[in-house]
């Protein structure tokens, strides 16, 4: 039996979008000769649809969409992901299911049993968990079909295990000759390995084979890799998926062979191929064309600008120079360049009378006070209000251009540099924002030298540098990426690095009394296993044990 993989970008709620998008790769499948095609993880609705699940509308057109897929896509069998309402007096309304269409009708409903609430999930809330599952026939074959966290409890594989039930081995073990998983599972670097070595251990376990379809996209701050899988029971890949791109993936279930499609190689690599797609996924998503970047000359916005390019095209992208009294010339000439070299617009707006005019309203209450960090943030309150007038005169999105090391300890400006809607590289510590821009040029050379090499600056004061107020980048990410990603103590990370406790501590506290400022910051593109927005829960207002 040929067997299709098809691998789709859904958009939530978009139930006629993601119907077409369903019943076309069927109808491409079934001209190709297959006899089955599976489709991703709630691929009906669009994952994930989160509380949209409680109204009754909403479960209503799934049941809708699928039986008039099901109409439509005759003559080659159809498994995609739906919500069902649930029938168990568990105080949850729906469940997470799997639908097998045959002949015009539902043959087979499978529902998710483990329902993951770490990082980002939190389907709990919002699912009720099946009892049971079943094996379904085809082929001459036993099906076990699973939903995406059903496979991902193999004692084999996981030191620690979330779950005491393991769906699949129960499948195996009641006859089941072959795994499929309909998955909706987010990227983050690493992720695609890490999840080709759990299949293939589940794999090998059972000696089944295992294939995998996975959701591709961004929806909101989540990018889906796609990278779909087919493995045979020695844990072989024997037909794989593109990474970042819709495919329709073909395999043999019986030869075990199957069609293995281009892979991007590296992380910078993947890095930059996740953020374009998230990017473009979410302006166009939200109903926009245009997007907005305040180009200040330096890195961060020098990478935002060329990814926007790379998502939406060149035509709609408005880079906007807003040089301010400490400002140098060789910053403005730095981002008249890169919108040179990108081919976007350019707008220069000064914000020296904005900041002037401020200074002089707010004089009478802050005579006889020094100037101090109040100044340095009118002046990016200065931009972001240029910025969003621009957005709301244009329709435009503004894209906000801060990093992950900047946002972990609060070198942003509230209401400043902090506008818009979406925060492209707020996942990318600053050495990474290095080491892409170099990728970015090395495929063409569009971030001027001068960006690349200049200490970076906020240019708020005379002479100011990043420098001034923390740490070396490269020892601030390392303390980063130990505290909020590996939840490692001030002397952990101390010893661990070969940092002064001091310091570490200090970086702590920045992290944690900034709290407040994350919680207001635009959503954010989730890159990393522990990026900063709702897969990261912190009280605002705590004592710090530090």
């Amino acid at each position: 039996m040929k067997i299709a993989l098809g691998q789709i970008n859904p958009t939530v709620g978009d139930f006629k979008g993601n119907g077409g998008k369903i019943i076309d790769f069927s109808g491409r499948a079934k001209s190709a000769g297959a006899g089955l095609i599976l489709f991703p993880e709630l691929s009906v609705c669009g994952y994930p649809p989160r509380d949209l699940v409680e109204r009754p509308s909403f479960v209503a057109r799934n049941s809708e969409t699928l039986e008039h897929i099901a109409a439509e896509t005759r003559g080659i069998a159809v498994i995609c992901g739906v919500v069902t309402p649930a029938h168990a007096e568990t105080g949850k309304s729906v469940m997470n299911s799997a639908a097998l269409l045959q002949d015009g009708k539902i043959a087979f409903l499978q529902s998710k049993m483990l329902l993951p609430t770490y990082d980002v999930f939190d389907e709990v809330r919002n699912f009720a968990p099946a009892a049971r599952q079943h094996l379904f026939p085809f082929c001459g074959k036993q099906m076990a079909l699973t939903i995406c966290e059903d496979a991902w409890n193999d004692k084999h594989f996981w030191n620690k295990r979330l779950y005491t039930f393991d769906p699949v081995e129960a499948l195996v073990k009641s006859g089941g000759t072959f795994v499929l998983n309909i998955s909706a599972s987010p990227f983050w670097l690493g992720k695609r390995e890490f999840r080709r070595e759990m299949l293939a251990s589940i794999a090998r376990t059972q000696r089944v084979p295992v294939a995998m379809v996975n959701q591709v996209g961004g929806n909101d701050s989540l990018v889906f890799d796609g990278s779909s899988l087919v493995l045979n029971p020695t844990g072989e890949v024997i037909a794989q998926g593109k990474s970042f791109e819709e495919d329709l993936v073909y395999f043999d279930s019986d030869r075990l062979t199957g069609e293995v499609h281009p892979q991007l190689d590296g992380e910078e690599a993947s890095a930059y191929a996740a953020l374009v797609l998230g990017t473009r996924d979410y302006v166009s998503k939200c109903g926009f064309q245009r997007v907005i970047v305040g180009l200040s000359g330096g890195i961060d916005s020098a990478l935002t600008a060329v990814i926007a390019t790379d998502a939406v095209g060149a035509e709609n992208v408005i880079g906007v120079g807003m040089p301010g009294p400490y400002s140098s010339q060789g910053s403005v000439d730095d981002a008249r360049a890169l919108a040179h070299n990108l081919g976007i617009r350019f707008e220069l707006l000064s914000i020296d009378d904005v900041f002037s005019s401020y200074s002089q309203a707010l004089q009478p209450v802050f005579r006889g006070l020094n100037p101090d960090a109040t100044e340095e943030n009118i002046q990016s309150r200065a931009r972001g209000i240029l910025l969003m007038a621009l957005s709301n005169k244009l329709g435009a999105i503004v894209l906000s251009t801060g990093n992950k090391s900047e946002l972990g300890v609060g070198y942003c400006t509230l209401y400043g540099d902090m506008v818009g809607g979406l925060a492209v590289i707020s996942d990318v510590p600053k050495t990474m924002v290095y080491r892409l821009s170099h990728y970015v040029n090395s495929r063409r050379a569009v971030i001027p030298q001068a960006s690349l090499e200049k200490p970076p600056s906020a240019e708020l004061r005379p002479d100011q540098k990043d420098s001034d107020t923390l740490p070396p980048y490269e020892v601030l990410d390392a303390i980063l990426e130990d505290y909020v990603e590996e939840s490692r103590t001030a002397e952990q990370i101390a010893s661990g690095r070969g940092f002064d406790v001091t310091l570490v501590r200090r970086v702590i506290r920045m992290v944690e009394r900034t709290e407040y400022k994350r919680q207001q910051a635009a959503p954010g593109l989730k890159i990393s296993a522990k990026a900063f927005g709702y897969g990261r829960r912190f009280p605002i207002a705590a004592k710090s044990d530090t």
